[in-house]
């Protein structure tokens, strides 16, 4: 018998990795080509992990940042998270292929199914940008809920201007609207209305051959347990 969650992850839409399914095939060697996969390299390069942690990587995608992350932190607990089951096949595959043993979960970051104060950790790259407006924030208190007290989320995402939606070749993959909510204040005003505790901008970095650029956000949930506030 189908669960009626199964059934609810079949209802609803998505925006697939690559936009669109027919990109999906294309979509690593895009992705490495206009710089995300060495943005994301530069993410865990700035981080001191203890090594034993619980991380949660919500829309993994085909699993390159999941499986970069096992990679740097063998002895973590790493867990996956995307609603498109066609990439996730391709993040099982890539895990294997890689020889690092990882879980992937097919849901959605809105409405998380793990319980409060899970993950020490919990990171989103390059998939914020996927999200209806209405829903990133439902994501983003999501995120505050899942961590544990004090725990940690990074978002690595293209940023574009308050009067801008970004360069053409966003447009061909994502809708404008998506992408211009992805400015600084956008982002940091909506983590701070989903109650982290502290946020930040880490940096920039340019990618597609310099004509945009990513943006690396740092938000740190409550350190009091949200039912000890």
């Amino acid at each position: 018998m189908i669960s009626m969650a199964a059934m609810s992850k079949a209802q609803r839409s998505y925006l697939p990795a690559a936009g669109r399914d027919l990109f999906l095939p294309v979509y690593d060697l895009t992705a490495k080509v206009l710089g995300a996969d060495r943005a994301r390299q530069v993410l865990l390069d700035q981080i001191h992990f203890r090594g034993e942690e619980h991380v949660l990587d919500i829309g993994c995608g085909t699993g390159t940042f999941a499986v970069l992350l096992k990679r740097r932190l063998p002895a973590a607990q790493i867990i996956g998270l995307d609603p498109d089951p066609k990439a996730l096949a391709r993040a099982k595959s890539k895990a294997e292929q890689a020889g690092v043993s990882l879980r992937f979960d097919q849901g959605f970051a809105d409405a998380l199914e793990y319980p409060a104060e899970t993950f020490d950790t919990v990171f989103s790259s390059f998939m914020f940008h996927h999200l209806h407006s209405n829903n990133r924030e439902k994501t983003l208190r999501e995120v505050v809920r899942v961590l544990k007290p004090g725990g940690t989320f990074y978002l690595l995402d293209f940023e574009t201007s308050e009067s801008s939606s970004g360069h053409g070749f966003f447009r061909l993959f994502h809708a404008n609207e998506r992408m211009r909510d992805n400015s600084e204040s956008r982002i940091l005003a909506l983590m701070d209305d989903a109650g982290f505790a502290d946020r930040e901008k880490m940096g920039t970095r340019p990618v597609l051959f310099g004509l945009a650029r990513a943006a690396y956000f740092r938000a740190v949930a409550p350190a009091v347990g949200r039912g000890q506030a």
